[in-house]
Formats: C-alpha cells, structure tokens, sequence
C-alpha cells in the first residue's frame, strides 16, 4: 500500500489476484497504479478506478470504462511548485472529466502511453 502520496506501479499478476472478482472471463491487467488508497486497472477490455472511500477504506467504488467510451484525455505534468501531475478523462455522457492526481513515484507518460494504446483500437 502506498503511503503518503507515494504512488507505484503494482504488479499486474498481484493486481490479476487482488481484483480478480472485477474481471469477465480471460480479462488480463496490462498494467495497475497504486495512488495512495485508489487504484488503475488498465486491462485489455477496459479501464478500471478502484476508490476506496471513508475514513477506514471499507467502502470501495468500482468504475468500469470500457476504452470505446473515453472520448479524450488531458495528463498536466508537475511543475516547480504543483508536485502532482493530473490525469483528466472525459467519458462520453459525461460532462465533466474524471480527474485523478498522480504524486511523485508514478510516470504520468506511461499512463499516457497506455491510455493512448487502449484508446485508439
């Protein structure tokens, strides 16, 4: 678990096991992030936010983006002073973007990187 806004990239066959429940029949993670409590699951089917919510984390929201939905995105490096970079995800039906912070420890261009492999099938 990361702490402190360290995030990381997870294993994908730890992530395959921990969210194995989520997946339909021959769903493989291609990649996973850790972002303090929440996770990305870019899975060859879809993208997957994990968002563990409340004090304690028990309650957990699970959103499914199929690729085919996401209409565009925006990723904004860390700069001097903003150490964060965002990742903003606007899904078709939506008006307003999924917005998550990436902390120093996860390489905003990999995300990218995938986002751009998956999206453009």
């Amino acid at each position: 678990m990361a702490l402190f806004g360290n995030a990381h990239r997870v294993d994908n066959s730890e992530a395959q096991k921990e969210f194995a429940r989520l997946f339909g029949q021959g769903e493989q993670v291609h990649a996973a992030y850790q972002l303090v409590r929440d996770t990305f699951l870019f899975t060859d089917r879809r993208l997957i936010l994990v968002d563990k919510q409340g004090i304690t984390g028990k309650k957990t929201e699970y959103h499914s983006i199929p690729y085919r939905s996401i209409t565009h995105f925006a990723v904004e490096t860390a700069g001097t002073f903003d150490l964060d970079a965002e990742l903003k995800i606007w899904v078709s039906g939506a008006a307003m973007p999924i917005s998550k912070n990436f902390t120093k420890g996860v390489d905003i261009y990999e995300v990218q990187a995938l986002l751009t492999q998956f999206v453009a099938r």
